[in-house]
């Protein structure tokens, strides 16, 4: 077994330089979103990405996995018509995916950040932690049959700019699709997005939170799950989802007061 160095940084010290570092890889990726490149290779910065997706959240993570999905699977996300009538800028769409799986990353890393800091604070769970999750939730509700493919969910999610879906059977939700899902359970596996139903990649059971409760107790069960998008009930009623965006700019809205 490999001797543990230890080499004085603390857990925040850690996240810092990972923010950092996920910041300085999104100042590189903008000229790609250019029409003036420069001279850098895509496959070089994709390979560079990778890594460091991996070093801080795991090569087998829902992150890595989701960068993949970005630069390989994305034709899944775009509608037939478009694809045919050359109109969509298929090569823009796949640049704009990577940049929000970095986005996202960040995101995450930038609420480890401050949770970290509020507990070295020593504030357990005061100050923004104790705002109702009501306050930062999205009330917009996006779902999908469980008989629609998984080429239509990732449609939904594209145009309507959202990490996950409700899935319903016409009557009720009976589960949730994130882009997480679309990735490890379909892209992973080989399986055919024109052909494979909501039903067979979703989760079927899911967490969720009621309205009026803490956003202290919404990180609890996100951490407890590993999840990233939380549904928020009212009597048991699914009337919104709480995403680890929606906490960032919690914490943001703190800050900046």
């Amino acid at each position: 077994m490999p001797k543990r160095v230890r080499t004085g940084l603390t857990r925040t010290d850690i996240l810092d330089r990972y923010i950092e570092r996920v910041k300085q890889m999104l100042v590189k990726f903008q000229p790609f979103l250019s029409r003036k490149r420069g001279t850098a290779s895509l496959e070089d910065f994709d390979e560079a990405a990778e890594d460091l997706i991996g070093q801080v959240f795991g090569a087998a993570s829902e992150e890595a996995e989701a960068y993949f999905y970005a630069k390989s699977g994305e034709s899944v996300m775009l509608p037939e018509e478009a694809q045919e009538s050359g109109m969509h800028d298929v090569e823009r769409e796949t640049l704009q995916q990577r940049r929000q799986v970095l986005a996202g990353c960040l995101a995450d890393l930038e609420l480890r950040r401050r949770l970290q800091a509020q507990r070295d604070n020593g504030r357990n769970g005061k100050g923004t932690l104790r705002a109702t999750v009501e306050t930062y939730m999205s009330h917009d509700v996006r779902s999908i049959h469980r008989a629609a493919t998984v080429k239509e969910a990732g449609k939904l999610l594209l145009k309507h700019k959202v990490g996950s879906l409700m899935v319903d059977d016409g009557s009720r939700y009976i589960g949730i699709i994130t882009d997480a899902d679309l990735s490890r359970k379909v892209v992973a596996k080989g399986l055919d997005p024109n052909t494979t139903a909501v039903s067979a990649c979703m989760s079927k059971s899911f967490s969720a939170i009621e309205e009026d409760e803490p956003l202290s107790e919404a990180v609890a069960i996100m951490k407890k799950q590993g999840i990233r998008h939380l549904p928020v009930t009212a009597d048991s009623t699914v009337i919104g989802v709480l995403s680890v965006s929606d906490l960032v700019r919690a914490f943001t809205d703190r800050d900046t007061a």
